[in-house]
């Protein structure tokens, strides 16, 4: 065999080699969504009352809307991420993640995440969340908008005192958001 076709069959193997680490490496980073927006517009939630309880159907007894428990205001991390965020509950006692005005850049594997850690600016802060205790209330809807996560029955907002829009592909948060008490 000679020497020219030892090379070409080199050259042959680089390129197939270079071709699937490509590829694999698109699927990982998904680099396009940082071109894409996925605007969400939920309504602010209301559980809806009874008829006994004294209230239409959809509408809260007594027109009681959500009471507000804590909320906080998004700082960013690893990318831009403004907002506010709040902490409902609801006319029939369930609990809620409320985002609003949410602006952070789309990425792969984003989760809204409830933490005990707290809300440290710039660098420091990109990694902390998930060194102690945190819930995911689900992937992230939206990249922008207004959004609504349910706050499992079983868990104490009060023990949590953050919130992050959380890389879990790359243990990373985009924003985070501390909580205040109201």
């Amino acid at each position: 065999m000679g020497k020219g076709i030892r090379r070409g069959r080199v050259w042959g193997a680089v390129l197939v080699v270079g071709a699937l680490l490509a590829g694999a490496g698109l699927y990982w980073f998904e680099p396009w969504k940082l071109w894409q927006d996925d605007r969400v517009s939920e309504a602010l939630p209301a559980a809806p009352a009874s008829p006994a309880a004294g209230g239409s159907a959809g509408t809260p007894a007594g027109g009681a809307g959500p009471q507000l428990l804590a909320q906080g205001t998004l700082i960013s991390h690893e990318h831009t991420t403004t907002g506010t965020v709040k902490v409902l509950r609801l006319a029939d006692g369930s609990l809620n993640l409320r985002l609003e005005n949410l602006d952070t850049s789309n990425g792969p594997d984003l989760r809204v995440w409830l933490t005990d850690a707290p809300v440290k600016e710039g660098v420091a802060g990109w990694r902390v969340f998930d060194d102690g205790r945190y819930v995911s209330l689900g992937k992230l809807k939206g990249n922008k908008g207004d959004q609504n996560y349910a706050i499992p029955a079983d868990v104490d907002p009060a023990d949590y005192t953050s919130v992050t829009i959380w890389c879990d592909r790359f243990d990373v948060s985009f924003g985070a958001a501390p909580l205040t008490r109201t």
